[in-house]
């Protein structure tokens, strides 16, 4: 098995490219390889790979896809019941904030409305719900696609985190959300899942 010469891209880029074999069996097609060299190409940039957070659009582009997915579940009957005891004003502002702080971004979130603790006994308590569960992610992925983020490696790891997030952290005290522990810190996610 032999491996392209992928010399022209950014150090950070090399060694991931140096593990695609270019024949054999375990080969990519020109198309799939051509595809996943132009995305390295884009994220790629001097000095390592680009933050999910920044190849989101930054908080511009987060707070778009928290705008796009609270209109969804606004309207999804299953999913908008969660608010129908009301929401806070800068929802959306306060959503996109998390996610930013999530995904690499700056730590506003923490820095000016709470922590983990705080977000987890906000969806907790309630008992077990997987169907709302299950129709939230749906509704995230739709609003990636509202705000024109259908496709590609990006697309993925924002709907892995977010589904990753939705059916763990936030649905893990079913009980009481005075089980939840204090002190938590917002679990950081990159291109390769969760940051430990």
């Amino acid at each position: 098995m032999t491996f392209q010469d992928h010399s022209t891209l950014p150090d950070k880029a090399d060694p991931i490219l140096n593990r695609v074999p270019s024949d054999g069996p375990d080969a990519l097609p020109a198309t799939e390889l051509g595809h996943r060299l132009a995305w390295l190409r884009e994220h790629c940039h001097h000095g390592g790979m680009q933050t999910v957070f920044e190849a989101a659009g930054g908080t511009e582009g987060l707070r778009r896809v928290a705008d796009a997915w609270h209109r969804r579940v606004m309207a999804d009957e299953v999913v908008g019941h969660a608010f129908s005891h009301g929401f806070h004003p800068q929802h959306i502002e306060r959503l996109a904030a998390y996610w930013a702080e999530a995904l690499g971004g700056p730590s506003t979130y923490s820095d000016s409305y709470g922590d983990e603790t705080t977000v987890v006994k906000m969806h907790s308590g309630n008992g077990e719900h997987d169907e709302m569960d299950g129709r939230a992610i749906a509704c995230f992925d739709q609003a990636l696609v509202d705000v024109g983020l259908a496709d590609g490696p990006l697309r993925q790891v924002l709907h892995d985190y977010f589904a990753w997030a939705t059916t763990t952290t936030m649905s893990r005290y079913h009980q009481s959300a005075d089980d939840v522990p204090n002190g938590l810190s917002i679990p950081h996610w990159s291109w390769g899942g969760l940051q430990v």
